[in-house]
């Protein structure tokens, strides 16, 4: 089967309504999706507003309860660095790409999150190596399609240095430009990541993240210029969005280093924490996780925690899965505004003002995200372009949950089960 339109979906990581809304006359392609296009304004995210559940959701149509990728990084907290949900068969439901590949339509994906070991013909996934018997190239090859992925780093290796940006990302435009030009898939996943990288070391409106979000803006254009060179840009749709936005930090709070002082968990020298664990907090930057084993005194625990500073609120695991976050924690967590959360288990002080000098090191930020998606001035955004999109159209608001079912619709695809969001009828020409 031929897809009567081909969809292209560039995920500009961290971008926020704030960004199209103050910065458009510096932004000139996407200045011109608008234009000739359709903008979602304020997209509210999932929770936790976090980029591996975010991502899922955006291809699923479904909370993170339910896709099962409910944070960035598992539950293993015997270990420094826990593994990364990187593999789509964590993934519990049916993906956009799983629809696309069943349906006989060719599919491409950029570093797109949890989508290693995947069914995607053309797939670069993102993962790294996280155990010391391995590294990037042998943990990439099984990971990805491997002769595409061969063939890509012949040609563009050169552009990137690691993980480092803004290099990556224009090792990632490179290769997806590539593939929009020589294998002209069905449906395309791009996943940038300069943006949310520079707010993260810098801060949300730091002049670095300005600078990013203008070479978004350009990347974006030498996309679009891959299928004006490849004779289909009259059959892409196009499809700009953010997973989340961030929100700047100045202090961190060590949940864990409280429960080792209780004498609920027993904290090792390298941050870690021995198995025998009763209680346990789990972040997920702006919010994190509580769980518990053998312990019933929630009321408590909840008591104790909710005296902390810059803990705005702590919610139950009702309340926690009715927001479509994991239905095994017993709480959840919500920082305040310039608060957030480590997993750290052994710091002198249970909150910290976070160290100018350690910025860039594990944990430690100048902006984050993970958020309730709720708090002010912290909305995503969505833009449409193509055949089948009107033109200077605005809808002010809309929910990531949406954006899946609206996606189907565009290649023509139907998830088999309902999902809770639903189509933007509005955007499409004859409505």
């Amino acid at each position: 089967m031929a897809a009567a339109r081909r969809l292209v979906i560039i995920s500009l990581d961290a971008l926020g309504f704030r960004d199209l809304n103050d910065h458009q006359a510096e932004l000139p392609v996407l200045s011109a999706l608008i234009s000739g296009g359709s903008w979602v304004q304020a997209v509210t995210g999932i929770y936790p507003t976090l980029t591996y559940p975010s991502h899922t959701t955006i291809i699923t149509g479904q909370y993170p309860r339910e896709h099962g990728i409910i944070n960035n990084t598992k539950l293993q907290p015997q270990r420094l660095s826990p593994d990364w949900y990187w593999y789509q068969k964590e993934i519990k439901v049916p993906t956009l790409y799983d629809l696309a590949h069943q349906q006989g339509l060719t599919t491409a994906a950029f570093l797109w999150p949890v989508t290693a070991a995947s069914k995607i013909n053309y797939n670069i996934a993102e993962i790294f190596p996280n155990r010391i018997w391995t590294n990037q190239v042998l943990v990439s090859l099984k990971a990805s399609s491997p002769f595409f992925l061969w063939e890509m780093n012949h040609k563009y290796g050169h552009l990137r240095q690691g993980i480092q940006q803004p290099q990556l990302d224009d090792f990632i435009t490179a290769c997806a430009a590539d593939t929009l030009l020589h294998k002209q898939p069905d449906l395309a996943l791009i996943h940038l990541v300069d943006l949310d990288s520079m707010r993260h070391r810098y801060g949300v409106r730091s002049p670095q993240a300005l600078a990013a979000l203008k070479r978004l803006d350009q990347r974006v254009g030498q996309l679009i210029a891959a299928t004006k060179q490849a004779g289909t840009f009259a059959t892409n749709n196009f499809v700009i969005l953010g997973d989340h936005y961030q929100i700047d930090v100045q202090k961190m709070i060590h949940l864990n280093t409280l429960f080792a002082q209780q004498g609920w968990l027993a904290a090792r020298p390298d941050q870690s924490i021995a198995p025998d664990w009763r209680v346990l907090a789990k972040t997920c930057d702006g919010a994190s996780y509580i769980y518990t084993r053998n312990f019933s005194d929630l009321d408590r625990l909840r008591d104790l925690v909710q005296q902390i500073e810059g803990v705005e609120r702590v919610i139950t695991q009702t309340a926690a899965s009715q927001r479509g976050a994991d239905d095994q924690c017993s709480l959840m967590v919500e920082a305040q505004a310039g608060y957030y959360f480590t997993d750290q288990s052994q710091r002198p002080e249970i909150v910290e003002v976070v160290d100018p000098e350690s910025l860039g090191q594990a944990d430690r930020y100048r902006g984050v995200h993970g958020y309730d998606p709720d708090k002010p001035d912290y909305q995503t955004t969505l833009l449409f372009n193509g055949p089948d999109i009107k033109t200077q159209t605005r809808l002010a608001q809309a929910r990531l949950i949406d954006e899946a079912p609206t996606f189907a619709r565009l290649l023509e695809l139907k998830f088999p089960n309902p999902l809770p969001g639903r189509c933007l009828d509005e955007i499409f020409k004859g409505k």
